[in-house]
């Protein structure tokens, strides 16, 4: 099969979810997920997210590479370092990372996700 351009429009349905039950620090955060692509490998991932408002923790295994759209989000680094952004802000959450993922107001990103092989 030839190497084709990937666009996301239109985009494929979208998966819902929200963050295990232990991880909820607050809110009930509902999200959607539009996976646009991924490589062959399963290593590659990007699409766009969309989330109510609520906190929970995270540990990332990947490295993502986000630009918000819409809303506002507040990260804090296990730290305490604390991020806010805004529409038209990108950032890297790298590979390791742990901390909390907070959505202030409901927020919508495109993300490109690499996920490294296992050793």
């Amino acid at each position: 099969m030839p190497n084709r351009l990937v666009t996301f429009d239109p985009l494929p349905p979208a998966d819902t979810t929200q963050p295990a039950a232990d991880r909820r620090l607050s809110g009930d955060p509902r999200q959607r997920v539009w996976n646009v692509y991924s490589d062959a490998g399963a290593q590659f991932h990007a699409g766009l997210w969309a989330s109510t408002p609520g906190a929970w923790r995270v540990r990332y295994s990947e490295h993502e590479f986000c630009h918000l759209l819409r809303g506002a989000l507040r990260i804090v680094g296990a730290d305490g370092e604390t991020w806010n952004f805004r529409p038209g802000d990108s950032f890297v959450v790298p590979a390791g990372f742990e901390g909390t993922w907070e959505v202030l107001e409901e927020a919508e990103k495109l993300y490109a996700i690499f996920e490294p092989a296992a050793p």
